[in-house]
């Protein structure tokens, strides 16, 4: 965190155009795995080891790619300066663009959706993906203007969950805001000094659970189109968290009871 970050049917019209960035090297064993698994991802090129050869030559004849077995100076001269490759890197193009309602569309039960304002850090974005993958979040999303392109620095630090979860990128977060709430969404906005602790609350609902950037926390009209602002159960001493953090302990409190 910080914590502090603290029916229409017309949920489209938020998305932005899609970033030529997203496109470009993937590489680590895990986000490339996930990628050839992945049949909405189209493939170009695939560097890989001998040693990391047999992990990934089954899934990529299946998908039709030629594997090039390199030594680790040609996988590495592919790629940014010190990206931590394990032996594999994988050319690809763009995911195609999601939106709120292809995400909330696909997903059953009570539905828990990510927002964040001004999380700018691809590392901190990487691992929320991976804990909304963990726990079964329908999305993540983000204002196009104040977050970091889905390059391989993020997917690496997502570890596979750029391919699971839909990454939504919206221009504006308090429209976007404004329409989940039309369509039956609770909007959950976290901050530290927040009155109400997470506990107290009836959870078994549609929710959003909005998350701001470290230290500055959530911007004035991203709050005020929240339903409560709500704290976790942090010790006074230490009340604020990392917001990568914040996000997989507010996702766990925020499962669905099963009955």
């Amino acid at each position: 965190m910080s914590q502090r970050q603290g029916r229409n049917r017309h949920p489209k019209q938020s998305r932005p155009p899609s970033s030529a960035a997203d496109g470009g090297w993937l590489w680590g064993k895990h986000a490339v795995k996930a990628a050839l698994q992945n049949p909405r991802r189209q493939l170009r090129k695939l560097l890989a080891t001998a040693a990391v050869l047999p992990e990934l030559e089954p899934t990529a004849r299946r998908r039709g790619l030629a594997l090039q077995v390199v030594d680790n100076e040609t996988v590495a001269r592919s790629l940014p300066r010190d990206a931590v490759h394990q032996g594999v890197a994988l050319l690809t193009d763009p995911l195609p663009e999601p939106d709120v309602e292809d995400a909330i569309g696909q997903a059953s039960g009570h539905r828990r959706l990510i927002m964040l304002d001004q999380v700018t850090d691809p590392h901190n974005l990487g691992a929320i993906l991976r804990s909304a993958a963990a726990f079964g979040a329908a999305g993540v999303i983000v204002q196009d203007r104040h977050s970091p392109p889905l390059t391989g620095v993020l997917a690496k630090a997502a570890s596979g969950a750029v391919e699971t979860v839909p990454l939504i990128r919206v221009v504006n977060l308090a429209r976007t805001l404004d329409e989940l709430g039309a369509l039956g969404f609770w909007r959950l906005a976290f901050a530290d000094e927040a009155a109400q602790p997470l506990a107290t609350l009836d959870l078994n609902r549609d929710l959003v659970l909005v998350l701001g950037a470290e230290g500055e926390g959530l911007r004035r009209l991203t709050r005020e189109r929240c339903d409560i602002a709500v704290r976790l159960p942090t010790n006074p001493e230490m009340p604020s968290l990392n917001v990568s953090n914040a996000t997989a302990v507010a996702l766990y409190a925020c499962l669905p009871t099963v009955v």
